[in-house]
């Protein structure tokens, strides 16, 4: 093993290490006085485990190499299944880390209106009490003060269930989260009706051609489905910020990338993938490093 290598390492277990006595003394001198949060418990390995108004979560922190006004990405999860499952799957963290991007892998909690529910989020669609809106820009306060990241550039990423609660928060807590990518996600009806005609955050839509989930206009399925089709919601995101088409390219297997900003470094991106079902996009099939183009969308994202 090179001296290079075996000095990355050290310097990856001092990072740790300080991570964690930073951690304890906020948790110590801290509390639940300075926040909403309660039982929040160091479960070894970057695991931890968290109660918002008595809804337990677990969470994963995976730290750049210096984590100091490092920007602060939140993965939010498809429903149904957790923190960990997802980082397994995607692994972001490893290109977003060597980038200098903290990221942290968040589960959701089950309906506490439903006893067979399963993990998920509470972004607007069915009855739920969860308030997962409040928990999450706790949590980004939380995570901010604790490790010293950057509070103002924080971002979301969620697959389906995960980026449904995207959108909701690309409405809702546009002050806390800069933007958010939504990898096969729809807007909820009931947030859509309750929309307001002012800013939203930067948004990065992902949509499948032939994904059976997002209502679309250019398949039709939009006329059988309450929530908006994905086009008229992409529509409302560039006239709400006032945004202008700057960039139509061709990425991956015949998928069209559609860029539109504002002279203030807002952002909308929407990527189209031809033959795309409601699924994380595959590079060995599509061609489409999708961890790659997020951390280009956020990096740009302001």
């Amino acid at each position: 093993m090179g001296m290079t290598r075996i000095n990355y390492i050290h310097k990856k277990i001092f990072t740790g290490i300080i991570a964690c006595v930073l951690f304890s003394i906020f948790i110590m001198g801290c509390g639940s006085a300075s926040s909403k949060l309660t039982d929040v418990t160091d479960e070894g390995d970057g695991k931890y485990s968290v109660s918002y108004e008595g809804v337990k979560h677990n969470f994963i922190v995976d730290l750049p190499e210096v984590s100091a006004k490092a920007p602060l990405v939140l993965m939010l999860h498809g429903y149904a299944n957790d923190a960990e499952s997802f980082r397994s799957t995607v692994h972001f963290e490893n290109e977003a880390n060597e980038n200098g991007i903290a990221v942290v892998y968040v589960t959701g909690a089950p309906n506490q209106e439903d006893a067979t529910s399963a993990t998920g989020w509470n972004s607007g669609i069915g009855i739920s009490t969860n308030d997962d809106v409040g928990f999450l820009v706790e949590l980004v306060k939380f995570l901010c003060k604790t490790y010293d990241l950057d509070s103002s550039r924080v971002y979301a990423v969620g697959y389906s269930n995960g980026a449904f609660m995207c959108h909701r928060l690309a409405l809702e807590a546009n002050d806390t989260f800069n933007a958010v990518v939504c990898v096969a996600g729809m807007m909820p009806e009931s947030v859509w009706e309750n929309k307001a005609n002012t800013k939203t955050a930067g948004v990065f839509q992902v949509t499948g051609e032939k994904d059976d989930v997002i209502p679309q206009i250019q398949n039709g399925s939009n006329k059988y489905a309450k929530a908006p089709a994905i086009e008229d919601v992409m529509d409302y995101y560039i006239t709400v910020n006032n945004l202008k088409k700057s960039d139509e390219i061709e990425v991956g297997r015949n998928a069209t990338l559609t860029k539109y900003e504002d002279s203030n470094g807002k952002k909308v991106w929407n990527l189209f993938v031809p033959g795309g079902r409601h699924s994380w996009p595959e590079e060995e099939i599509t061609r489409i490093d999708m961890n790659h183009a997020i951390i280009e969308f956020i990096s740009e994202a302001n």
